[in-house]
Parts: structure tokens; C-alpha cells; sequence
């Protein structure tokens, strides 16, 4: 997990230092060269690399807070694991959970929750604040199991 949070803390857009934004999606999106369109969807998200154009997709019909883990989770699947060239895909969460799902999600929680403030807040407070109770316990199971 190492050289994936190495790479993650080099995009200079303050990762695990502040909360993330619908506006930092963008901008790294545009910086990376990747659309972004949300549309019904049958699953959370998808990304796709097709004709060396990269593409994430977000279900339109989820919550915002939700799109925007999603597609911090897709976002991570484009920056971090697809090969240089050719066609890729990946659906979020469909399939055999390994490294790179692990490392998305990651990706995604400490977008939304920096590490500041799972440690001046309690569960309870994150959960008031609107952050989902399985993804509050996801973080803390971050930091106590890397420090991060």
C-alpha cells in the first residue's frame, strides 16, 4: 500500500490533508484527461479506457455524497492501476476483491475523510456530519491498520 499513498499524496491536491471536493473531482479529472459523466446505472460506477479516452461513470440516482466516493474510487482505478496503453475497464465492486479494490477505496475514504478529522472526531460526529457509518468504520480500520 505504500508506493499507492506515495502516489496518491504526489497529486498536490491536498489528499488526506483536507476534505476533497466535487470541485478537486474535476480538476483532477481535467488534469488527467478523464470524463466524467453520471448516468441510471445498474451498478454504483464503472471506469473505462476505450481508443486511449478514459471515461468513469457515476449512477446518477445515488446520493451526492455517495456519487462522490464512487467516482473517487473509479478515479483511483485510472490514476493508480490501468496499464499505459489499451483498452481497460473496471466496475466498482463487482468481481473478486483484491489490492487495487482495496486500494480504491482507500483512495476514496481518506479523500472524504483526511486523517485530521478521523482524529478530532468521534464516529458518531462523522456520522452526523453525513458520512456513511460502514465508510467511518472503513477509515478508522485504515488508520489503525496504517497509520494513515
Amino acid at each position: 500500500m505504500r508506493p499507492f499513498l506515495t502516489k496518491a499524496t504526489e497529486l498536490g491536491v491536498g489528499w488526506n490533508e483536507r476534505e476533497l471536493s466535487e470541485s478537486d473531482l474535476d480538476d483532477l479529472c481535467r488534469r488527467y484527461d478523464v470524463g466524467l459523466a453520471e448516468l441510471p446505472l445498474r451498478t454504483d460506477g464503472f471506469y473505462y479506457r476505450v481508443m486511449g479516452r478514459d471515461m468513469i461513470v457515476v449512477n446518477s440516482l445515488l446520493r451526492p455524497r455517495r456519487r462522490l466516493f464512487v467516482a473517487f474510487h473509479e478515479l483511483a482505478h485510472c490514476l493508480f492501476h490501468v496499464p499505459a496503453s489499451g483498452p481497460s475497464a473496471a466496475f466498482f465492486h463487482v468481481g473478486r476483491r483484491d489490492r487495487r479494490e482495496a486500494e480504491a477505496d482507500a483512495f476514496a475514504l481518506i479523500a472524504l475523510m483526511p486523517l485530521q478529522l478521523v482524529l478530532s472526531s468521534s464516529i458518531d460526529e462523522l456520522v452526523a456530519d453525513g458520512h456513511p457509518r460502514d465508510e467511518v468504520a472503513s477509515r478508522h480500520a485504515l488508520y489503525r491498520s496504517h497509520g494513515i
